[in-house]
């Protein structure tokens, strides 16, 4: 079996039974959980569409492993081509889930590990490499969900690992054995994890020698002995427990965070991929962060598009849609919208083939993406606000519209214009509000801001990566301080 059905994808999840903790409760069913299962459903979509003709050549690619058939989320990118397919891939499953669908991070994790562990090989002797490819083939040939594991708890931030008071602020082995590594730690924001069946975890940042414990890469099941999660809080997230499908504002899908616990897990040597190699470790971090930073230019410009819509119908709904600053500020969100998109498309244009075989993204334009990406969806909700009015945070509830009493005047008085339902109107505000401030507000706009590395981060990069020297210098011939040898005629 190479494809999943959404179908076997969720019978996986029943099966696989792991620590889980929400509202200080063990949860032992997390497939049905009302909470949870909106995100489940959003992971299920990769699934989905990946078994329909229509987004076969989006969604699907040939293994340059194995040369069978696999979902592109597990793909080794292979081209240009195959970079640009993958943020069309994330801007069509935004477009059909509305929020994060939590399986980007695995894929980029999976290109990062593939050329890190082959440089880290050539220049150690060690063999990581060749241990990755069985392990991605693993991944391949069972469609598997895999996520990539990479912030830690980090403590201190102003002391390096082993500086720490707690020297368990970061991932890090704590005993070596024959047949594998013993780790502990803690990784937080961890997108999608329980609805993943394996976890690949990576080091937080670049260290030095002296940090070689942390320096450590690895692949684990989510139901390993030791491992602890905990569920995070989004905003309005028990909404989903009051009944109604009204009030959540996306009826079927949602996105995820989970605290994750490395409580002395073991981990064989077969799934060890850098043990101690801290000179190989910023290249891996910064390879991962490259590719994420790629992801964002699809993905959120997909939920940005069913922003957009609802900023649309909502202002058709209310009879404003002609007025003149209505349109401009609908065409504003586009223009944002398409920037980002833009922005991923040329980072994937440019990418170059790594010593492995893969293919890497532009780092400079990747990180001009991210960049982007914490200002314009921040924009793009504001004039969604704007355009919605105040009834986007005051409107009663769902219970209160079907109470036999206050019910029927609410409908009365709360009326959109024309022959427009009452109902649509609660929909298409409760879908605005659930995007730019409830639970998908976590996926859209925090996620934005901080996914694949803090704003700062990406402005070292962009400073690392511009050539000012160079700049100043086209300007100094141009201008006669320099000899010009390009107009010597």
């Amino acid at each position: 079996m190479t494809l999943k059905t959404p179908g076997e994808y969720l019978d996986d999840m029943r099966k696989l039974k792991i620590n889980l903790y929400m509202f200080g409760e063990k949860i032992e069913n997390r497939v049905d959980n009302p909470i949870i299962r909106p995100s489940l459903n959003a992971m299920a979509m990769t699934y989905r569409l990946a078994l329909e003709p229509e987004y076969e050549d989006l969604m699907t690619v040939t293994s340059s492993l194995t040369g069978r058939r696999i979902n592109r989320f597990t793909h080794l990118h292979q081209s240009p081509e195959d970079l640009v397919k993958k943020v069309k891939m994330q801007r069509l499953l935004g477009q059909k889930t509305g929020c994060c669908f939590q399986r980007c991070v695995g894929m980029d994790a999976f290109n990062a590990v593939f050329n890190t562990t082959f440089e880290i090989d050539q220049a150690k002797g060690t063999a990581y490499h060749q241990r990755f490819i069985k392990f991605l083939e693993l991944v391949q040939e069972n469609d598997l969900c895999v996520d990539g594991c990479m912030t830690d708890a980090r403590g201190d931030r102003g002391k390096a690992p082993g500086q720490q008071d707690d020297p368990d602020m970061y991932v890090h082995i704590v005993e070596k054995r024959e047949d594998g590594i013993v780790v502990r730690g803690c990784k937080l924001h961890q997108t999608g994890m329980i609805n993943s069946h394996w976890i690949l975890a990576m080091p937080n940042n670049a260290l030095k020698e002296e940090d070689y414990d942390y320096a450590v890469c690895f692949a684990v099941p989510l139901d390993a002995e030791g491992m602890i999660y905990v569920y995070g809080r989004q905003s309005s997230d028990t909404r989903k427990l009051e009944g109604g499908d009204i009030d959540p504002g996306n009826k079927y899908f949602g996105g995820q965070e989970v605290t994750t616990i490395f409580q002395d897990v073991f981990v064989p040597w077969e799934h060890v991929f850098m043990c101690g190699e801290t000179e190989f470790s910023g290249m891996l971090v910064e390879r991962f962060a490259g590719y994420h930073r790629q992801s964002y230019g699809g993905c959120k410009v997909g939920v940005g598009d069913t922003l957009i819509g609802a900023a649309k119908a909502i202002t058709d709904y209310q009879g404003v849609s002609r007025a003149s600053h209505v349109k401009d500020k609908i065409i504003e969100m586009c223009h944002l919208n398409e920037t980002l998109y833009a922005c991923g498309i040329a980072c994937s244009a440019e990418g170059a083939r790594t010593m492995a075989g893969n293919y890497m993204i532009n780092i400079l334009l990747a990180n001009i993406c991210k960049q982007n990406v914490t200002r314009f969806p921040y924009e793009i909700a504001r004039i969604a606000q704007d355009l919605a009015g105040g009834l986007l945070v005051t409107m009663p509830s769902s219970k209160d519209f079907e109470n036999p009493e206050v019910g029927p005047l609410l409908k009365k008085y709360l009326a959109a214009g024309g022959d427009v339902p009452t109902e649509h109107r609660q929909r298409m505000l409760r879908f605005i509000e659930n995007l730019t401030m409830g639970c998908a507000a976590v996926g859209y706009l925090t996620e934005s801001m901080h996914g694949a590395g803090s704003p700062q981060a990406q402005r070292i990069m962009i400073q690392r990566g511009e050539q000012l020297e160079h700049y100043k210098e086209l300007a100094e011939k141009l201008c006669g301080i320099q000899d010009n040898p390009d107009v010597d005629w």
